[in-house]
């Protein structure tokens, strides 16, 4: 787990800017806290920052070059079959001078090209430089676990792990995307590729490999997309069928995530999720397991910690468990340096706690499996059920998960900003889209694909990755990701959700947690927004920044300030929280 940066120059003779892209490296120095480097070749420089996870030795390190073959890399993320892969190309010739997955992602361009990534079981965003055409491939992971931003500038291209990095190589447009903000306040804070907050940066999408000619043309193909239903042969299999293909394949991809010559944790939350993967690496023989959990105190009727489930599977697999339990008074100050590391905007309440507990992790380990991406996979969400029924797909989604109506947006935007309704124009055309035709399959579909990327995969990249620490995600292995969209949306959602997985749980993990109530991983403080939380929120909504900029009407806010717990959204969020975390996350970046 790393990050990258790098700048091409499309005018012959005209050299890449080696100042910004260490401009960039230096933003990214969390990321990758054991390495760094810098590599130039006229029109293209590439940066990278290194956390050694596979392959400790100095000949992993990046940029890496290949002159034989003429390739230069940098990547970020991890190759889980990455030693099958360089079994078959050494069967193919190529020859190794490392022993990390990083040169497997050199011999296996060279040897398939831009379709390579179709043989990848892994987390990716990488960009690779071809030294005698001039041109430069990037790419990114089928589900975006890795992230890969791009910002034009005259007579060129740059890229990063991080929007703020990009801007911290200068030029940057950071006026606000008006499109971005109409999203931003409807998806609760989730705004879709290729936009970006601000107008000057763009996010390669998932499942997407870019080619950048040395002119400046440029060629993008979106590699994988996720079809629900039936393929051959399904339609014999009956519940036990499902429920054993995913517990086979889940169990698959725990073990992939295993790869690492670092000791592998576990953020062991207490919910279902995390309890069947640290069940999993358990019944597999993984001795010393590792794990960790975070609490909070409770703010009235709202509980703070689910430690009691955690303890159950940490005592009943006898892991070596962390309990950490935080309280205000160091969430409060921590809350600047947590929104000073979200590449974009994220208005979860739970950013904190991954923040605070990546801090206390990395302190012990380097590599964490994590339980993301399970709800919506799985069908474990409220909004899912009505969905099987339903006779306006769009209408019914949106009445569930919108934040905001557009009547209320135009209430509480600044007219500059409004436009039109951009957020269910979108919606429209993604369920529009072939690939699920059932309205539940659309909404499981688009909450997979889009929602899933930008809120909880990009929240827990963002928040360990200020640590120093990988995390990984089994539950986005896309070959399960694959199965459980074929599976029947009945066997998914059925007993409050999520049913087969639950089912196939039953066969290692305590039944005292899997027929828990439903939980989340809980920061009451940001929901329920009093004491020195709720002036912390006046202050930045008052600041001459917030005023300057002009975001929201004066008299939203007041209306939110004045009763901040009765202006909740569907998904049970502060829409006081959402409108300061924007403007926070604007003057803590400095923009």
């Amino acid at each position: 787990m790393c990050g990258l940066s790098g700048e091409i120059r499309f005018k012959s003779g005209e050299a890449a800017s080696t100042a910004a892209v260490q401009a960039m490296c230096d933003r990214l120095a969390a990321r990758g806290p054991d390495g760094h480097g810098v590599f130039a070749h006229g029109r293209v420089a590439f940066g990278h920052r290194r956390l050694k996870i596979i392959d400790l030795s100095e000949a992993s390190q990046q940029p890496m070059v290949d002159s034989a073959l003429g390739l230069a890399i940098v990547f970020n993320g991890c190759i889980y079959n990455h030693r099958e892969l360089r079994e078959e190309l050494a069967g193919l010739g190529y020859s190794f001078f490392s022993g990390g997955d990083t040169e497997v992602l050199i011999k296996a361009y060279h040897a398939w090209g831009p379709d390579f990534v179709k043989r990848l079981n892994g987390m990716f965003a990488f960009a690779i430089h071809e030294r005698d055409s001039g041109r430069v491939v990037l790419g990114r992971d089928r589900l975006g676990i890795k992230p890969l931003y791009l910002a034009d500038i005259p007579g060129g291209l740059r890229f990063a792990s991080s929007l703020p990095a990009l801007v911290a190589s200068g030029g940057i447009d950071t006026d606000i995307d008006p499109v971005a903000l109409h999203h931003y306040m409807s998806f609760h804070a989730v705004v879709p590729a290729p936009h970006t907050i601000l107008k000057g940066v763009r996010k390669l999408p998932p499942a997407t490999v870019l080619v950048v000619e040395p002119d400046g043309t440029r060629r993008e193909t979106n590699y994988w997309s996720l079809n629900f239903g039936p393929q051959a042969g399904d339609e014999g299999r009956d519940f036990a069928d499902w429920r054993e293909l995913v517990l086979e394949t889940l169990t698959r991809a725990v073990r992939r995530r295993l790869v690492a010559d670092v000791p592998v944790g576990v953020l062991l939350s207490g919910g279902l999720d995390s309890s069947l993967i640290t069940a999993l690496l358990a019944e597999n023989g993984q001795s010393g397991l590792k794990t960790f959990s975070i609490g909070f105190e409770t703010v009235g009727d709202e509980r703070g910690d689910e430690f009691q489930y955690s303890d159950i599977v940490a005592k009943h697999f006898g892991t070596d468990h962390n309990r950490i339990f935080v309280d205000s008074a160091r969430a409060l100050p921590e809350l600047r340096d947590c929104v000073r590391a979200m590449s974009e905007p994220m208005v979860s309440h739970d950013n904190i706690g991954f923040f605070l507990l990546s801090q206390e992790v990395a302190k012990q380990v380097k590599v964490v499996q994590s339980g993301q991406g399970a709800d919506e996979v799985f069908g474990g969400y409220h909004w899912y059920p009505p969905l099987l029924e339903s006779k306006d797909a769009v209408g019914d989604y949106a009445r569930v998960f919108f934040d905001r109506d557009h009547a209320e947006m135009a209430e509480a935007l600044d007219p500059r900003f409004l436009g039109e309704d951009h957020s269910r124009r979108w919606l429209e055309r993604q369920f529009a889209m072939p690939g699920a035709e059932r309205p539940v399959d659309k909404a499981l579909r688009l909450d997979t694909t889009v929602m899933l990327v930008d809120d909880p995969v990009k929240r827990v990249d963002n928040m360990t990755m200020a640590a120093g620490l990988e995390a990984r995600v089994p539950f986005l292995d896309h070959e399960l990701v694959e199965l459980a969209a074929r599976i029947p949306a009945e066997m998914k959602l059925a007993e409050g959700g999520k049913y087969v997985l639950k089912e196939a749980a039953r066969r290692v993990v305590p039944a005292e947690v899997i027929d828990r109530p439903k939980g989340y991983f809980p920061v009451p403080a940001l929901k329920y927004l009093r004491g020195p939380f709720l002036e912390l929120v006046r202050d930045v909504l008052s600041a001459p920044a917030a005023r300057e900029r002009g975001l929201f009407r004066r008299d939203y806010l007041d209306r939110l300030l004045a009763d901040p717990e009765r202006h909740i959204t569907p998904l049970r969020g502060s829409k006081l929280w959402q409108v300061a975390l924007l403007e926070f996350w604007f003057q803590e970046q400095g923009f």
